[in-house]
């Protein structure tokens, strides 16, 4: 393999890692502090968000296995802008927060188009930003310690919880279908 091959793949496994890392985390966030099991249960929101113990929802994580790739896939050209840069890093936060929470090609919600286009109050649409800027600054960061430090450590660690991760969802979702529960623990 060669370097340039090397460097590509190394890059699509950071990303991805990165990403899945920091939207487990966020998500937690949004789950826990921001309360989005209430607030997806209520008001506007109610009527797209699927509610929070849906099992699709808790497959959620595994599933950014996929777009991590894509993120990866789609930030390659601009490699040598992020990680050779200067202010690199910081110049990616930017981009991911201005094309993936400000200026989506889509009416989303917290979004320039989500406020002019949608029924949802604008009010109801920002209790997302919290979350959205938890998630772009751990995933740039996460990814500029990869960068930085270069250690093993760093990558088995990271290995290590996209393994628990991505375990933790399936389990979710298959617990969420009914198919973890057994006779012998249904009855307690």
């Amino acid at each position: 393999m060669t370097g340039k091959n090397t460097r590509f793949y190394r890059f699509i496994w950071r990303i991805t890692a990165s990403h899945t890392i920091a939207y487990f985390f966020a998500g937690l966030f949004g789950l826990f502090v921001v309360d989005y099991k209430a607030w997806f249960s209520e008001g506007a929101i109610s009527t797209f968000m699927l509610p929070t113990d849906t099992p699709i929802v808790a497959l959620g994580p595994a599933l950014q296995l996929f777009r991590g790739i894509i993120m990866a896939l789609v930030l390659w050209p601009i490699y040598q802008v992020i990680i050779e840069g200067r202010r690199g890093f910081l110049k990616l936060w930017l981009l991911i927060l201005g094309l993936s929470v400000f200026s989506t090609f889509a009416a989303a919600m917290g979004s320039i188009d989500g406020f002019i286009y949608t029924n949802v109050p604008i009010s109801e649409q920002v209790m997302g930003y919290p979350e959205a800027f938890l998630w772009a600054s751990q995933f740039v960061g996460i990814l500029w310690v990869f960068y930085k430090f270069e250690k093993r450590a760093i990558n088995l660690v990271a290995i290590i919880l996209f393994v628990l991760i991505i375990f933790m969802s399936v389990m979710g979702y298959l617990d969420g279908l009914g198919m973890l529960t057994s006779e012998s623990t249904a009855s307690i």
